[in-house]
């Protein structure tokens, strides 16, 4: 037996499983993850938005007041001022409104409210526009002639416009008496019926494309009906810009909710959100009570830009054009 035929049976035989990396190995050396280490700005962001989403979540545990609580307010600690002034008291760090309420603790609530409806408004939004998008990608003719001149004549309209339509009427045919579940609800709806556009278009596109590769002719071929085809094999395949597009509209559905209710057809003071505590704060803005509306603002503004960021980081490293 030769040396060469010693040393090829002395080798220990190399296990297939080491050979092949696991999936978590693959996705930390994906190129995307590559791309948020390298992007600080990236990085910066994801940390503000999930400690915004982490204060929004511990609301209950870490506040100093239940602001939606009649019982937990006092007027005599209206008005009172940031502790670092004068007048400041304690635990009311970052002051008072008219009502008594901890700024603080308004913001987190009201934080907490905003992210909420801004999320379901992203999931109603997503959903009916991803329905209508294959719907229409893959059938084409006139169903997806229909669907897409809908999308056109919506485009022409701003959404906050379509969201304010929409709630109005909803609020006329039930009387405008609406309690704070079914309200937040009306929001959502209002809001997914002005994003769905986006989503439509962008995922009819994909589908264009998709419906005449093999795949998809297999599947065909097989007898899979239409359904089965675009939620198994096509969808998986245009998900890359819905993403993109979900991030960026979390930023507009919060931004829509703050609107509606700054402009009080949102929601009630009882139960506020950002939009509705600088609404209240604005009143006083002029009175030297500046907090009321500064610190629900600067809230928004970070959230918002934070959230904003992240999608633009995202849309660039999914884009193959940049890479």
């Amino acid at each position: 037996m030769s040396g060469r035929d010693i040393d090829a049976g002395d080798a220990p035989p190399v296990p297939l499983q080491a050979a092949t990396p696991g999936r978590l190995a693959r996705w930390r050396d994906s190129d995307l993850v590559a791309s948020f280490l390298r992007s600080k700005t990236a990085m910066v962001a994801l940390v503000a938005t999930v400690l915004m989403v982490g204060l929004a979540v511990a609301a209950p545990l870490i506040s100093p007041q239940n602001p939606y609580d009649p019982a937990q307010l006092d007027l005599i600690n209206s008005n009172l001022p940031p502790i670092w002034q004068a007048d400041g008291q304690a635990p009311f760090y970052l002051g008072t409104d008219d009502q008594g309420r901890d700024v603080l603790s308004a913001v987190l609530y009201g934080l907490r409210l905003s992210l909420i409806v801004g999320v379901l408004g992203v999931i109603t939004s997503g959903v009916l526009g991803i329905a209508l998008g294959l719907v229409a990608g893959y059938a084409g003719g006139a169903l997806d002639t229909l669907i897409m001149r809908i999308a056109d004549v919506q485009l022409t309209f701003p959404a906050i416009l379509i969201a304010l339509v929409v709630d109005g009427v909803a609020r006329a045919s039930f009387g405008g008496a609406l309690d704070v579940g079914p309200l937040i609800g009306l929001i959502v709806i209002s809001i997914g019926l002005s994003f769905w556009v986006q989503y439509a278009r962008t995922v009819r596109s994909s589908v264009m494309v998709e419906k005449g590769k093999d795949y998809v002719q297999a599947a065909r071929l097989i007898g899979l009906t239409p359904p089965v085809i675009l939620v198994r094999h096509v969808l998986p395949n245009v998900t890359g810009p819905v993403f993109v597009i979900a991030t960026i509209n979390l930023a507009l559905a919060i931004i829509t909710e703050a609107t509606l209710s700054f402009l009080g057809t949102g929601l009630p003071e009882t139960m506020p959100s950002l939009g509705t505590l600088i609404r209240t704060g604005n009143r006083f803005l002029f009175s030297g009570e500046w907090w009321i509306v500064a610190f629900p603002g600067l809230a928004l503004a970070g959230l918002v830009i934070a959230i904003n960021l992240l999608g633009d980081w995202l849309r660039d490293a999914l884009n193959p054009k940049l890479q």
